[in-house]
């Protein structure tokens, strides 16, 4: 017996790292020292213009999406979805990404399958002025099937101290801003996966009804949303709060860059939930608590600023091509108002 028969290739490990090598040079910024291949990172930290850096970190997965995924031969786009659950946290702070490192376990490595993975990831840190600073893969046979991989991502950006944000600066009626998702983004699968299982007419179902392909639409990759946010903080426009939109929906994740005293007042007319999110419900027969609960409905990430930068905000999105709206506004937390399936926030 030796490694190979177990299972583990280590020519084909190396090999697979040599093919990378080029993805991962395209995002490195002249703070990288040296590439891939040593035991550690190394990334000066840019210091100039900061008074009190402060390091912000993040880890994320793609979670079960990855099963459908992989099934459909979607590589390229979870390799950005890493990238963008990731950065998508770290931003809600005003920080700027600086370098990404990811893990990817597989029970066999299945070199062009991974190599559209790290595409993606390279992809999506090279679109936000992030270095891919480095990773492992681990081959993992008899824990994981053959053609089965997971991943997991860990991001490291940077904001001065003085600018920080953290939500002590919200008040009430300060005006909650949506920035539209592009799609599910990389949350609510397990229960998507579960309605595909139990409709296996669906894929046709949903093109004959919106003459789109069902699984295109399904797994788009999370947008990233740093360059926009940097583009409004440029501005010295002040952000008081910003929200990223992932597992637990609204009612979970919004809450969350609020004091305690204060819930968020959510104005359900001021947008239409897109239709892929209306037409799982539908086929699922989704209780609308777990409606809100499980998906992003169309709302991928929020900011919470003083009302008179509102039409500048909408403006720069719109310019960018981002679809933008005023979603609610702040108000005092009184708990003989609350929803009762949705306790975080008024409807």
């Amino acid at each position: 017996m030796d490694y190979k028969t177990s299972g583990v290739d280590i020519e084909a490990g190396r090999e697979f790292v040599s093919e990378i090598k080029q993805a991962v040079d395209s995002t490195h910024s002249s703070n990288v020292i040296d590439g891939i291949g040593g035991f550690g990172g190394l990334f000066k930290i840019p210091l100039e213009g900061f008074k009190k850096p402060v390091l912000v970190s993040g880890t994320d997965g793609v979670g079960t999406k990855l099963e459908l995924a992989q099934n459909k031969k979607f590589h390229f786009e979870v390799g950005i979805d890493l990238v963008a659950m990731c950065i998508n946290d770290i931003i809600t702070t005003g920080a700027k990404p600086l370098f990404f490192l990811d893990y990817i376990a597989t029970g066999k490595l299945e070199k062009n399958q991974l190599l559209e993975v790290v595409k993606g990831i390279a992809h999506g840190c090279g679109e936000n002025n992030c270095s891919l600073l480095g990773g492992e893969t681990a081959e993992m046979p008899g824990f994981y099937s053959k053609n089965k991989y997971d991943l997991a991502g860990f991001c490291v950006g940077i904001v001065d101290e003085e600018k920080l944000i953290n939500g002590k600066k919200i008040i009430e009626n300060d005006l909650i801003i949506a920035l539209q998702s592009n799609g599910i983004h990389s949350n609510g699968f397990s229960l998507v996966r579960k309605i595909i299982e139990n409709n296996n007419q669906i894929e046709k179902l949903f093109e004959k009804k919106y003459h789109l392909d069902f699984y295109d639409q399904l797994l788009k990759p999370t947008k990233i949303y740093f360059q926009i946010i940097n583009q409004i903080l440029s501005q010295n426009i002040e952000i008081k709060g910003m929200s990223h939109i992932t597992g637990g929906g609204i009612p979970e994740n919004l809450p969350r860059c609020m004091p305690s005293d204060f819930i968020p007042y959510i104005d359900k007319k001021s947008w239409q939930i897109p239709a892929l999110f209306e037409f799982l419900k539908d086929v699922g027969q989704i209780p609308e608590q777990d409606f809100w609960n499980t998906f992003n409905l169309g709302v991928g990430f929020c900011l919470i600023i003083d009302k008179k930068y509102k039409d500048e905000i909408l403006t720069i999105c719109d310019a960018n091509e981002i679809s933008s709206w005023v979603l609610g506004n702040v108000i005092k937390k009184d708990n003989s108002k609350e929803n009762n399936f949705l306790p975080e926030i008024i409807i």
